[in-house]
Formats: C-alpha cells, sequence, structure tokens
C-alpha cells in the first residue's frame, strides 16, 4: 500500500515539475521576445522582434521650434467694394453727418489676415496670392513682435502664389523648402499659421490626398491633409517630420473640418526666378482641352493606344489650332519625351517659355504623325465669362421614351436656343434637357444644359438620329459621348456605360 502510494506520489511531482518548468520557460521566452530579444529561425539566421515605434516617432516639437520663428502673420488692407456691388449686405450705413451730399465718401477699408513664411534672410515671404490679392497695404508681423511694412514682388493668380518683401532686413530666420514629389499618403506633416487670429497655432495631421483638382483642372495639384487648417492659415507652411516646407496652405473645404488643401511646394519653387525678375509668370500654351485615355475610352474608340492625352478641344486661333490639331488626337509626345496623360503634357508645355518650339508626335485615326508648333503665352485665368444657371427646360411631351435609354432626354437645337445660349455658330447637334439621377449618364458627368454633339465620332443632328444610336447600343457596351458645355465655352469627351433597359 505505502510502495504503491510512493510510485504514484513520484510519477505526479514528476508531471507537476514538467508542467510548472514548461510554463516557466515559455513565460520566459515570451519575455524575451517581448523585449525585443533576437531568436534564431529555422535556418539558423537571426530575427529581430523589436517594434520600430520608438525609433520612428515623429517629434513635432522640435520641427515647430525650429520652423516658427519664420512664420509670420500678414495684414492685407484694401479700399472698400463699390457700395453698388454690396450683394446680400442686410444693413445700410446710415449717413455720415459730417459729410454733405456731395461729399465724396467710399467704402470702409477691407482688412484681410493669412499668414506666410520667410525663405530669404533679407525678408522674402511666400504666401497665397489671394491674401494680399488687390491689397493697397500690407503688413508683417514677425515671430519676434515687430511690425513691418511690406511690398509685392510677384503673383502668380494661376496657382495662387505670391512673393513678397520687407526691406532693410538681414538674418531673419527661414524655412527650408522641402522636395513635394516625395511626398506619399499617410505621411505625417504640420501646419503653421494665423488661424481666426490666433497666432502661431501649431495642428498636425497626415497626406490625405495628392493631386488633388479643385479650380482649374489643367493646372491644381493640391496636397489635401486633414490637419486643421482655418481662416487665416492661408499661406502659411505645411511641413514634413524633418523639418521642411512641403506645401502653402491655401484652401479648406466648406463641407467639412478635416479637409485641407495645400499647394505644392515644387511648384513654388518653380515659377519663383519668375516672380523676382518679372513679378508675374509667363506659360507656354497651346490652346487645347486634354483628357486621359482610360480603359473606358480606349475601349469605346477603339483607341490604338493606351497612353497620351487626347484632344477634347481646340481654341480657336490658337498654336494648336493653327498647327492642325483636331479633336480626337492623341498626343503621345513632346520633343521625344513619353506623354503619359494630360497632366504630364500640361506640365511640360507650361513649363517652357512662350514663343519656344515644340514637335507633337500625334495619334490620328490610327496613324501617328509629326506636329511642330510654336507656343503662345497661357492665357489669365478669367472667370468673368462664365455663366451659372443653366437654360431652362421647355416641354419634353413629345420626346420618345427610348431616348431615356442612356439616362438623358435631348430635344432638337433650335436658331432660338443657341442664340440664348450663345453657342458657336455652325454648332450641330440636341441639347441635354435632362439627366437621370440613376443613370450611367449622372455618374459620368453629364450635365443638363449641354449639347450632345456626337456618340462614338458619329454625329447627332437630331433627336432622332440620338434615338437610332442610343437604340443600338446593348448593356454593357461603353459610348464615348462627345459634349459641348456653355458654361465653359468648352467640348469635353465623356465615357457612359450602357445599363440593362
Amino acid at each position: 500500500m505505502s510502495k504503491r502510494f510512493t510510485i504514484v506520489t513520484v510519477v505526479l511531482t514528476a508531471v507537476v515539475a514538467f508542467l510548472v518548468g514548461a510554463i516557466f520557460a515559455g513565460g520566459v521566452a515570451r519575455s524575451a521576445v517581448s523585449a525585443g530579444a533576437p531568436v534564431k529561425a529555422a535556418s539558423g539566421r537571426a530575427i529581430s522582434h523589436a517594434t520600430p515605434a520608438l525609433n520612428g516617432l515623429v517629434n513635432f516639437a522640435d520641427v515647430v521650434e525650429r520652423i516658427n520663428p519664420a512664420v509670420v502673420n500678414i495684414d492685407a488692407t484694401a479700399r472698400g467694394r463699390d457700395r453698388s456691388r454690396r450683394r446680400g449686405r442686410t444693413m445700410i450705413e446710415p449717413p455720415d453727418p459730417l459729410e454733405g451730399p456731395d461729399s465724396p465718401r467710399s467704402d470702409p477699408p477691407h482688412r484681410g489676415a493669412g499668414s506666410g513664411f520667410i525663405i530669404d534672410a533679407d525678408g522674402s515671404i511666400l504666401t497665397n496670392n489671394h491674401v494680399i490679392d488687390r491689397a493697397e497695404r500690407i503688413t508683417v508681423k514677425l515671430s519676434d513682435g515687430r511690425t513691418l511694412r511690406a511690398r509685392v514682388i510677384g503673383a502668380d493668380p494661376d496657382t495662387d502664389i505670391a512673393l513678397i518683401k520687407v526691406d532693410g532686413q538681414t538674418g531673419l530666420p527661414v524655412a527650408p523648402l522641402g522636395d513635394s514629389s516625395t511626398l506619399r499618403m499617410g505621411e505625417w506633416v504640420c501646419a503653421i499659421g494665423n488661424p481666426l487670429g490666433y497666432e502661431h497655432s501649431v495642428t498636425v495631421g497626415v497626406i490625405s490626398f495628392l493631386g488633388r483638382k479643385l479650380f482649374d483642372a489643367s493646372l491644381d495639384n493640391y496636397i489635401q491633409t486633414d490637419a486643421a487648417i482655418n481662416f487665416g492659415n492661408s499661406g502659411g507652411p505645411l511641413i514634413n517630420s524633418r523639418g521642411e516646407v512641403i506645401g502653402i496652405n491655401a484652401a479648406i473645404s466648406s463641407r467639412a473640418s478635416s479637409i485641407g488643401f495645400a499647394v505644392p511646394i515644387n511648384g513654388a519653387a518653380a515659377v519663383l526666378p519668375q516672380l523676382r525678375a518679372r513679378g508675374r509668370v509667363s506659360r507656354g500654351y497651346i490652346g487645347v482641352a486634354l483628357r486621359d485615355v482610360d480603359p473606358d475610352l480606349e475601349r469605346s474608340l477603339k483607341l490604338p493606344v493606351s497612353h497620351g492625352a487626347l484632344v477634347q478641344d481646340v481654341t480657336a486661333g490658337s498654336p494648336g489650332d493653327r498647327a492642325g490639331l483636331q479633336p480626337y488626337d492623341i498626343i503621345v509626345s513632346l520633343d521625344d519625351i513619353e506623354i503619359v496623360n494630360d497632366d504630364q503634357l500640361i506640365r511640360e508645355i507650361s513649363g517652357r517659355t512662350p514663343g519656344s518650339p515644340a514637335r507633337l508626335r500625334v495619334v490620328r485615326d490610327g496613324h501617328q504623325q509629326n506636329v511642330t508648333l510654336k507656343l503662345a503665352e497661357r492665357p489669365a485665368r478669367d472667370n468673368a465669362g462664365n455663366r451659372s444657371e443653366s437654360p431652362a427646360p421647355t416641354s419634353d411631351r413629345k420626346i420618345d421614351p427610348d431616348a431615356l435609354t442612356l439616362g438623358l432626354i435631348v430635344r432638337e437645337l433650335d436658331r432660338q436656343t443657341a442664340e440664348r445660349l450663345e453657342l458657336p455658330k455652325k454648332t450641330v447637334g440636341v441639347l441635354i434637357t435632362r439627366v437621370e439621377p440613376m443613370s450611367s449618364s449622372f455618374d459620368g458627368g453629364i450635365e443638363r444644359g449641354t449639347v450632345l454633339l456626337e456618340i462614338n465620332r458619329q454625329r447627332v443632328e437630331s433627336v432622332a438620329e440620338y434615338r437610332r444610336i442610343a437604340r443600338a447600343a446593348r448593356p454593357g457596351d461603353i459610348l464615348t459621348l462627345y459634349i459641348y458645355s456653355p458654361d465653359l465655352d468648352q467640348r469635353q469627351l465623356k465615357t457612359v456605360r450602357v445599363e440593362d433597359r
């Protein structure tokens, strides 16, 4: 009895000792791994499990300490606007009793605030054009509390960049410029500025998107960030984790508080020599509206190439017009530089001097040919002629239901409508009076009030012709619609996928 008890006790003790040892050994191994000690793989090579978080943390406190002295606050004052242009004003100021009825009286001065940053020790400052636009008096407040008068050296409304200067200064702190072409989405950045009058405010976020288009699809290349940007931040620096300026804060979304936009610093650096020398920027121009060659367009038009910049419209009298460029031409190279998309071609052309020659390689109807032209100067941006109202639709009682195949209702383009829309002479097409909200045409960006000129390069001269082409389309087909927009005074190509009827 005692012998059997002794044997059982020994066996149980051995088992318990083994389990305790295994648990202890496992705990030690886990502790060693969690502490970052290297372990051996099956191959015998050491593998480190140390987390790199501690080495990869961004200390923006050090970055701000270095850059903040170079950030300035800007006050820009302009004469008040003419009283007749004050729309939306709810209160009328009473007349000044000290002024007679014939006394000249202007509106009170209009003051705006923004930010900027010093790029030269002698007082050159980068900011946004809209911060100082039309200002007659500009004052700059430095980080040391001094307030100085500044003058405009140059401005570029197209990219919203301005260079101003405070004279008589030396040894000012300078913000180093980085390289915005190396940015990646998700990268940490911080913004410094003067939001709502709160001087030298710092916010931190990440790069949310690169190459955002906001105002001018041909030149815009905005950096989007969720670092908080508010009114007064305009012109201030967007800074990377190395303490380099990689953008100029310029705009915010009106519909969200965490969507801000900055002009890439490389774009500013590229125009700085012209701003210093001439006070303005002169860009090359060929006078064509472009779009990418995407898979839908390639399939719809049976294009022989899968890259390049496709010509949508040609401005009359422009270098492209004189050289014989036509809609549907695909520009695949510029002076032996392969063109991948329209953005690349626009950057290449706008970066060249007006008057310089350019040789384009063009694919037209499946055949390649060379086109040589001389660049003109890109016209200044002008929104004065843009019309904000779409033409009112007329009765559609006679429209066949089959006209809704693509989600569009169209009607004949008569002379009165053409005159009211100020269409170019000899415009032939049908007027789009409705776009169904749940249709592929709506998704494709087709808008009511535009003129449909062609479908897959077939002219649409009447509602009957539209019906014939639309009825022949099969579900899954991709159609390319050639549209004229009266608001933009421009022709555009839009692709639409035919859906089940």
